[in-house]
């Protein structure tokens, strides 16, 4: 039954592939989320802002593993980056959210570049190890120092205000999420089609080819590393705010494997698999059933080696 179920989702995200139909479907969609607050009430509502922020950050992991394919484990560490840089400059320092959210971006891109570029020579599990004990890293700094409120984090982060309107609600945070993750949605789209998607592309498929054919494959794992950890930042920024906290309980290991859940159903690279498999696990965070543990499915679905199967 369960293969059966898997079948019928696959053939059911393989209309997406026709670009008629993934417009239609798009449009739908972005229908019914500007309506679902009014109709599904305010619990819901939470549900699916915590599902759209899962999407962006599962896009960005995409980028790094499904189009790049590189096995990466620390992604949550670029998402505490951008947690933590907005609460420390908005709660300690008492800057705008609108001006300490390049600076979490620029701090993500900066912890990218110091940890990609001496790291992403290695391969397959060796690059995931590394990976791992960067994100393991940030958790246990972020637990111990002074700056980051130690074990207890942040609490009473600045909500942003936006031309007069301040944005505090869960329905109005929904909304911004929603527009959150349509520009995300629409960058990794232009992003697959451009040169730099399809450099992308070589390297997953075979990185040796590649580099033959004259691709700097460092070069070109970097700017995926730098793309999915300003994806993250950008996610970890608006968590912080919406919450109004965070925490190290943030950056456990079974959020990371919620993200891989999401981010590994579209491991292959196609986004709408990536969407499908993020709001799962959306809502299925949420869940106490699903709480505190690992979807073995996302660790059976993980490339072997490194190696991304073509679809």
């Amino acid at each position: 039954m369960a293969q059966s179920r898997s079948n019928s989702l696959g053939n059911l995200l393989a209309l997406f592939d026709e670009p008629r139909n993934r417009y239609i479907a798009f449009a739908v969609i972005i229908g019914l989320l500007i309506i679902a607050p009014m109709t599904l009430g305010p619990y819901a509502t939470v549900i699916l802002t915590n599902a759209l922020l899962y999407v962006v950050l599962a896009l960005g992991l995409n980028v790094v593993v499904g189009y790049a394919g590189l096995l990466d484990l620390g992604y949550a560490a670029f998402f505490a980056v951008g947690a933590y840089t907005i609460g420390i400059l908005s709660h300690t320092f008492g800057l705008n959210f609108w001006l300490t959210l390049p600076i979490a971006v620029g701090a993500a891109v900066v912890a990218g570049v110091v940890i990609g570029t001496p790291t992403l020579r290695l391969r397959s599990d060796y690059l995931a190890i590394v990976t791992l004990g960067f994100g393991e890293i940030v958790r246990f700094s972020a637990r111990n120092l002074d700056i980051t409120g130690g074990a207890s984090g942040i609490s009473g982060i600045q909500q942003p205000w936006l031309f007069g309107w301040h944005i505090n609600t869960p329905v109005e945070f929904y909304y911004v999420f929603v527009v959150l993750a349509i520009i995300a949605v629409i960058v990794c789209v232009r992003l697959q089609h451009s040169r730099l998607g399809r450099a992308w592309l070589y390297v997953r498929h075979d990185e040796d080819a590649a580099e033959a054919m004259g691709i700097d494959t460092v070069r070109i794992k970097l700017a995926a590393y730098i793309t999915g950890a300003i994806f993250g930042s950008i996610g970890g920024a608006f968590f912080a705010v919406n919450l109004s906290a965070i925490s190290p309980e943030s950056l456990l290991f079974p959020a990371i494997g919620v993200d891989l859940d999401g981010g590994y159903s579209g491991w292959h690279g196609q986004d709408t698999r990536c969407y499908s498999g993020r709001v799962h696990c959306g809502a299925g965070a949420r869940t106490p059933a699903r709480s505190g543990r690992i979807s073995p499915p996302a660790f059976r679905s993980w490339p072997v080696a490194g190696h991304a199967v073509p679809p």
